[in-house]
């Protein structure tokens, strides 16, 4: 009777705790982090590795084991992701919306190489054959087929004409060529700082805690009391 009465004593005090307490332990897939910040703060008075995350929803907590590595967002990872592959650190960042931009951007700059590096070689070929003047080799032929003029006329008359402006269309198309690919390279370096630059802040607190208070106040001074205001910003 007495071992009975115990027990009864134990399950009333167990489903009083259970009235009282409404912390459960959520299943690992359906457990969602409000935001880093806040689960930095709770995180914070915990000692080792490991440590118990809490997150409150419709008046329950959820509660689950989580390694603390995993709430470390680290700028260097984003910027070892960005050098390997153009783009993976904006992902690392979740900024996915900077994709399309970086690789329209990409895709722009490979077409300004493609298109200036074909007439560049075109230019540079038909000049070469022009000054040598090898019969076999008159890549020149299909330049001057876009004018109205004949192989003959141009090789006698225009000659130093056409010279000079087969030299200035190969160095106009060499030098945007070369520009290309500086632009390349730049974005290559922009879109690494950026993800650096958007991994320091990816837990920078920007929420509406960021306030002023202007209060009027009274403090003495030399004895007498003196009439002011306070500014009051809390970060």
């Amino acid at each position: 009777m007495k071992t009975l009465r115990l027990i009864l004593i134990f399950l009333t005090i167990c489903a009083f705790a259970q009235a009282q307490d409404t912390t459960e332990v959520a299943p690992p897939d359906t457990l969602r982090l409000v935001d880093a910040q806040t689960v930095k703060e709770i995180a914070k008075p915990a000692v080792g590795i490991d440590t118990l995350l809490i997150r409150e929803e419709d008046g329950v907590k959820y509660v689950r084991s989580l390694n603390i590595n995993e709430l470390h967002h680290s700028p260097h990872t984003a910027t070892m992701y960005a050098a390997i592959l153009p783009g993976l650190g904006q992902i690392y960042n979740h900024k996915y919306w900077k994709l399309p931009f970086l690789y329209g951007g990409v895709a722009a700059l490979c077409y300004a190489i493609h298109f200036n590096s074909k007439y560049y070689d075109l230019y540079h070929d038909a000049y070469r054959d022009f000054v040598i003047r090898d019969p076999n080799n008159k890549s020149y032929e299909q330049i001057i087929a876009r004018t109205n003029l004949t192989v003959e006329q141009v090789e006698t008359t225009y000659q130093a004409w056409f010279t000079t402006a087969l030299k200035n269309k190969k160095d106009f198309y060499r030098r945007y060529r070369d520009l290309s690919y500086f632009g390349m390279v730049g974005l290559y370096i922009v879109q690494i700082i950026d993800a650096c630059v958007d991994a320091h802040f990816y837990d920078f607190n920007v929420n509406d805690d960021l306030s002023y208070r202007f209060t009027p106040m009274i403090t003495e001074e030399y004895g007498s009391p003196v009439v002011g205001a306070s500014l009051v910003i809390q970060f």
